[in-house]
């Protein structure tokens, strides 16, 4: 695991980064090319895209805030990829006015759909944007996740109507316009014509377990690592999760 994700961040970010960067390297394999071109729609301040070049990649970050993209410039030139690292003002919606169709090995849309109109259109764009067998990756807010989290913190109703709620809200507080289920979004994937490869399940303990037992206990923090990663394929999990993955792969 690179640096940047570790150790408390490495909670959320782990069990992507670990499928993500298996899905890189069978398109490394598969292309005969050490460096791909990868899309980050939505990528910020580069929590992926700057680990991902210093795998030796060429990323291109599209994201609306000028401020998360200076971040970026910042944060990519500390690391020493800033040759490798592009960021350009935009949206998954409105993509094409800034990236080319069909021209990216792997596109990454992580926690962008929640707050799109039409999520089906971004789905849509990002699948675009890839060349024939590219690896698209989906990461958004899991609906049950935030009704246990409700409920847990003694928010009962507020957990009640999250789960009744077509958009999976708690309330008019809620931060998160939309979370999703599952079954939706590898719906809204296959809708696309893209073949779903698998679903995991992000951060299903650990935004359950008390930070300063993960931060004093000597070694909870590697332990709950490796349970996240032991539960993340596992569908009985996926109903409780904060956040959902979709690794797929654009047909021929």
């Amino acid at each position: 695991m690179p640096d940047p994700m570790r150790p408390r961040a490495s909670l959320r970010t782990a069990v992507v980064w670990d499928v993500l960067k298996d899905a890189l390297d069978r398109r490394v394999k598969a292309t005969g090319r050490e460096a791909l071109d990868v899309l980050d729609t939505g990528g910020g301040s580069g929590n992926f895209a700057v680990p991902v070049a210093r795998l030796g990649h060429r990323v291109t970050v599209v994201d609306p805030s000028p401020n998360a993209l200076f971040a970026l410039e910042r944060r990519a030139a500390e690391a020493g990829v800033a040759d490798r690292v592009r960021g350009v003002q935009g949206d998954v919606l409105g993509l094409f006015d800034v990236v080319e169709r069909g021209g990216y090995d792997a596109v990454l849309c992580h926690g962008v759909l929640e707050y799109v109109e039409d999520p089906a259109a971004g789905v849509r764009n990002a699948v675009d944007a890839l060349r024939s067998e590219g690896a698209l990756s989906l990461l958004a807010a899991g609906l049950g996740g935030a009704v246990l989290a409700r409920a847990l913190a003694g928010h009962f109703t507020e957990a009640r109507r999250a789960l009744g709620d077509p958009a999976g809200r708690w309330g008019d507080g809620d931060p998160v316009p939309r979370r999703f289920t599952a079954e939706q979004l590898t719906a809204l994937v296959a809708a696309t014509g893209v073949e779903v490869g698998a679903v995991h399940g992000v951060r299903v303990f650990a935004d359950l377990v008390p930070g300063v037992l993960v931060d004093t206990e000597p070694g909870a923090l590697d332990a709950l690592l490796k349970l996240e990663a032991a539960a993340a394929e596992l569908p009985a999990f996926h109903a409780v999760a904060t956040q959902l993955h979709v690794l797929g792969e654009k047909r021929a």
